[in-house]
């Protein structure tokens, strides 16, 4: 969690352009793969706050484990990254879909490298550029504002690029693949956590599909992929697949990945990311926006986020689905 309170209303927009962005949300989301950057851009803008207010600066989920902190899982499940990757001093490397910058700059600070964030939002670019300043890794972090299907980069201009559960968002994986397999130099690695349908998943059964589509609508996805698309479109791209696995797995069966939306170590700062916690929120966020003391949409945009919520738990029950498919591929050369 991020050390100073943050408010759950969204400082992105105008107050009084709040109900008008969730509206462009909804319109999106039923054109997801065709109009994904205005689903994404309106979901960060709406959502960026919340998350912070809730999460922290890691929008991400890891791995957790008895006597394990929420903020020590998710330090260890980014150093996983960095190790796989082999990030050292001296290295260039592309963060996509970098959110407010929290991995990036626990990495830069663990591994000594410099580490370029990409962002498709503008709240969340400024941001990340604040809170890289604030921390004093600017000499070592910075942010690019732009499209992962468009990466605003020169051929091979890194020695390595990893996502976070941000390439979920990409309505072609093939084609992001295929940016990312551009921008990097020859040997380089691309690794980073996915969200995925399990083996599990059984497209026939109702209650597995209504679930994937909660997920999708609650998270602004276009399509949530298989373990099989993910080696697919690598290897559609150019790379070399080296290795992957179900990063969900690696928790403790009493402490699965979704706990943290249960309730798990109750805390001030941990409880509005609880059901107890979303419940309360949505109350008063309701009470506010009646008195016009938040923005119209406020309730609405927390709606959207407990049924994300609610959704990724009962999918992580069932084991139908994981946000952290981990996914190494080399480039040749």
């Amino acid at each position: 969690m991020a050390a100073n309170f943050h408010s759950p209303i969204s400082q992105a927009m105008r107050p009084e352009d709040s109900a008008e962005t969730v509206a462009k949300y909804r319109d999106s989301q039923e054109r997801g793969k065709e109009e994904y950057a205005p689903m994404v851009t309106a979901f960060y803008d709406l959502i960026t706050d919340f998350y912070e207010y809730g999460w922290g600066p890691s929008f991400h989920f890891a791995p957790t484990k008895d006597g394990t902190s929420f903020e020590e899982s998710i330090a260890g499940h980014q150093r996983f990254l960095g190790e796989a990757i082999g990030l050292r001093p001296g290295m260039k490397v592309l963060d996509i879909g970098c959110g407010v910058g929290g991995p990036q700059r626990s990495l830069a600070g663990t591994f000594g490298a410099s580490i370029m964030g990409l962002n498709i939002n503008e709240y969340q670019v400024k941001k990340c550029s604040r809170y890289n300043r604030e921390a004093g890794l600017d000499h070592l972090c910075s942010v690019l504002h732009g499209d992962f299907m468009d990466i605003p980069a020169e051929d091979q201009s890194f020695d390595a690029a990893y996502h976070i559960e941000a390439l979920p968002h990409a309505p072609d994986k093939a084609a992001v693949y295929a940016e990312v397999f551009r921008v990097l130099r020859p040997g380089a690695i691309f690794a980073g956590y996915d969200w995925c349908m399990t083996p599990q998943y059984d497209g026939g059964d109702p209650r597995h599909r209504e679930l994937k589509q909660r997920i999708e609508y609650g998270n602004a996805l276009p399509e949530i992929a298989s373990f099989t698309d993910i080696a697919d479109g690598l290897r559609a791209a150019g790379f070399e697949f080296v290795e992957a696995l179900d990063r969900a797995t690696a928790s403790d069966p009493r402490t699965p990945w979704y706990r943290p939306l249960e309730g798990c170590g109750l805390t001030p700062r941990s409880l509005p990311r609880t059901t107890v916690g979303r419940k309360i929120t949505s109350g008063a966020l309701r009470v506010l926006e009646a008195v016009r003391a938040v923005p119209k949409g406020s309730f609405e945009v927390q709606q959207i986020l407990n049924v994300a919520a609610d959704s990724l738990v009962a999918a992580g029950r069932l084991g139908i689905f994981t946000p952290m498919y981990f996914h190494k591929a080399h480039k040749p050369g």
